[in-house]
Order: structure tokens, then sequence, then C-alpha cells
């Protein structure tokens, strides 16, 4: 350490805790509070020692700007309160910003269809999840939405596609359908003809007329074929 390091944190100690024997028989801290901890008191409290802001160029800038100075975009300076005060504060402000949407929006969603993709036994304690990879893509020019999923259980070779027009009161053709893969890889990939079956490890749309698929042969057996296909939605 320097010599004006030590002087420094001398001078820190001497002006902060200097003992002051006259307040010994009174109930609180006998010393200053620290000037930087004061900031971390989850206290409504004004501050002991506020921050002396003469100079500060930003309170300069806002103090002579017309069209700031009464800005409701600026969140407003508490220069005699703790960060705790302040973040409560900002936390306000946010929640209410957020309330309004968030009621709008709520009221404006509702079930446009219900579709019973499978059913289980009421006895099960736990629910299976059968339900995997769900990928969403909203095809702008056609305006339809779809929904990418494979389910598990006895169709882990096919995947599902279901398909949803953007304007609710109007259906499209083929609502839902699965593609099944099963073995149609055979002569692409091996000219045997063994049978053979892949199941789905993950399906995106690539774009609004191509859906990309990653396959995993389901045969047990080590060295396992993976295949990366690009399936035209048509």
């Amino acid at each position: 350490m320097t010599q004006k390091d030590i002087t420094f944190v001398a001078d820190f100690l001497t002006e902060h805790f200097n003992e002051a024997p006259e307040l010994y028989n009174r109930k609180g801290k006998y010393f200053n509070v620290e000037r930087v901890g004061q900031y971390l008191k989850d206290e409504d409290d004004d501050l002991v020692s506020p921050p002396n802001t003469e100079g500060n160029q930003w309170f300069n800038f806002l103090k002579d700007s017309t069209h700031l100075k009464e800005s409701p975009l600026l969140f407003p300076y508490y220069p005699k309160k703790s960060l705790h005060f302040v973040k409560r504060q900002m936390e306000g402000v946010i929640d209410q910003c957020l309330q309004k949407p968030a009621d709008v929006i709520g009221k404006s969603v509702h079930q446009a269809a219900c579709l019973s993709l499978y059913k289980i036994s009421q006895s099960e304690d736990s629910t299976p999840q059968l339900f995997k990879l769900p990928f969403l893509w909203n095809d702008k020019t056609s305006n339809l939405h779809y929904v990418l999923f494979t389910m598990l259980e006895n169709s882990i070779s096919k995947i599902h596609i279901l398909r949803r027009h953007t304007d609710t009161s109007r259906s499209v053709s083929n609502g839902i359908l699965a593609v099944e893969f099963g073995n149609f890889l055979n002569s692409s990939i091996n000219e045997s003809t063994d049978s053979r079956c892949y199941s789905c490890l993950d399906a995106h749309f690539y774009d609004d007329e191509t859906v990309t698929v990653v396959l995993k042969e389901s045969v047990q057996q080590e060295g396992k074929e993976r295949v990366l296909a690009q399936l035209p939605l048509s």
C-alpha cells in the first residue's frame, strides 16, 4: 500500500468510528453510518449522509433541458433514499406498466379448438410424458400456424403436424396429420432389404415449404445411423 492509501484509511476511521463517550448511555450507534452501507439498508428512512450532487453532469443536463426535466420517461431520482427504496419504487412502476397489457391480452385469448391427442388411465398416479418436441411456425404468406410434435409410446416413428388458420373462424384441410418414416430410407442408405425403422430425434421448419428432421435408427445395435432429412411440406 502507498502512504496515500494508508492516510485515506486512517482518515476514514477517524471520521466514521471516533469514540463518543457522551453517547455511551444512549441507545443506538456510537458512530456515523458508513456511506456505502447506508445505500444497502432495506429501509424507507432518509440516508444519514446523502450524496453531494453538485457539479454532476447528468443532473445539470436534466436541469437545463426543458423537454427532459418533466419527461415521464425518466425514472425520478431520490437523492435521500437507499437503493432498496428505489428498487421497490421501480418494481411498482414496472408492475403497473405490465398490468394493463396483461389484462388486455388475457381477455383476448380464447380457445379456438380442442383436439384429443391421447387418453390415459385415470388410475395412474403420475401422467407419463407422451407429448414431445413441440415446435411452432407461422407462415405469414398463407396466414397459417403450424405445430410440429411427436408422440411417444406407440408412435415414435411418426411426426405429427398440426395446422390452423390465423383467423380462428376459418378452417383448413388436413388440420392435423401424421407422417410415418418407417423404412422408406432403405434405398438411399443401404441397398439391402432389411427392415429398418426410424424415430424422430428433432424436427423444425426450415422454411414455409420444408421441414427438417433428425432421424435415428431404432434397432438396438452399435453404430445406429443418424439421418438429416429435408421433407417438403406438400
